[in-house]
């Protein structure tokens, strides 16, 4: 089966395995788990951040990170296909207490122009006030796009200026830097925190680490212990984030291949509307309108190829680690094969 629902459906290979049998544990809500503890070590350097926090999934350590920056009635910026806002079960409002702004961005990339339009005057009791800024990269409803570093540059002098704070959703932030060549410490120098996750591209079983100072972090432990996140002994989740940090960042190149191959087979297809612009892993497509979205999975099925809608006649397809070249290969016949 070639499954190519999302990138969060790999499997640990042998090596990541072995390492996770290997692990050096603790309980980790003592802070004694040996091996999360080295995985936070190296995350937290890897971005030149002070501290991070091993946590369950990215859903948790984007939603402590928003809790560290607002009180009740607070505001939040982000855009309106945002993870934070569209797939975390309605979490800023339940486990914050705020209110969002919603920008309408460029395929989920706004500008520093549209924040400062859209951040409430201070003192006016009829508005919330505005207090975080959040940023996802790459934008996984946007077709996996990077954010422009230099426009985050820009976001975060308007954040100086207005006394905000900025977020990272870096669920896939791996992906922008590898597409983009840059290094990971340009991101930690702008965000107050970063939420990294280590279950997607990059091929772990579960797990996400959320980076920042060591007032914030010190204030996440308590977070995530209310949110019901300490994992005990969490190390053998850990030895594979570890693993993966080491080995499977580079290799993500591969799949960015596949998905620029995809996009110009998409293009000769004659049943195929639309695709966003693709530059990482994900490739977003628009079918005909007389095409039925259920009769073109259920032809993929038929073919082993699973996948997913994210909208009406929109597909979404993800590749990772355990998509190979001839798996790619027959994805591609399957697609020429729908009438």
């Amino acid at each position: 089966m070639i499954d190519v629902r999302s990138d969060t459906v790999t499997r640990p290979g042998p090596a990541m395995l072995q390492a996770m049998m290997q692990a050096q544990v603790g309980d980790d809500v003592f802070g004694e788990d040996e091996t999360v503890n080295a995985l936070q070590r190296k995350a937290a350097e890897l971005f030149g951040k002070d501290s991070a926090l091993f946590c369950p999934s990215g859903t948790m350590s984007n939603q402590i990170g928003i809790k560290l920056h607002t009180q009740p009635g607070d505001e939040v910026i982000c855009d309106q296909l945002s993870h934070i806002y569209l797939y975390e079960g309605g979490g800023i409002a339940v486990n914050s207490s705020a209110s969002v702004r919603l920008l309408q961005g460029h395929h989920g990339r706004f500008t520093a122009a549209q924040v400062l339009d859209n951040i409430n005057q201070r003192g006016d009791s009829h508005f919330p006030n505005t207090r975080l800024v959040a940023i996802e990269n790459t934008v996984n409803k946007g077709g996996g796009g990077c954010w422009d570093l230099e426009e985050i540059r820009r976001i975060r002098q308007v954040c100086e200026q207005h006394q905000l704070a900025l977020h990272l959703d870096g669920a896939r932030l791996f992906n922008a830097l590898v597409a983009r060549n840059e290094a990971p410490r340009s991101y930690g120098e702008l965000f107050h925190t970063i939420s990294i996750c280590l279950s997607k591209g990059l091929g772990a079983p579960a797990g996400s680490l959320l980076l920042g100072s060591k007032e914030h972090i010190g204030r996440a432990h308590r977070l995530r212990k209310l949110f019901g996140g300490g994992m005990r002994q969490a190390g053998y989740l850990a030895a594979a984030g570890l693993y993966a940090l080491e080995h499977n960042i580079e290799r993500l190149q591969a799949d960015h291949r596949k998905a620029r191959a995809l996009d110009l087979e998409l293009k000769s297809l004659p049943y195929i509307a639309a695709v966003l612009p693709v530059e990482t892993n994900i490739v977003i497509f628009t079918l005909q309108e007389q095409v039925p979205t259920e009769q073109f999975l259920a032809h993929l099925r038929a073919h082993d190829v699973r996948a997913s809608s994210i909208g009406p006649r929109t597909i979404r397809f993800v590749f990772h680690l355990d998509v190979s070249d001839a798996q790619f290969d027959r994805l591609v016949e399957a697609m020429r094969a729908f009438r």
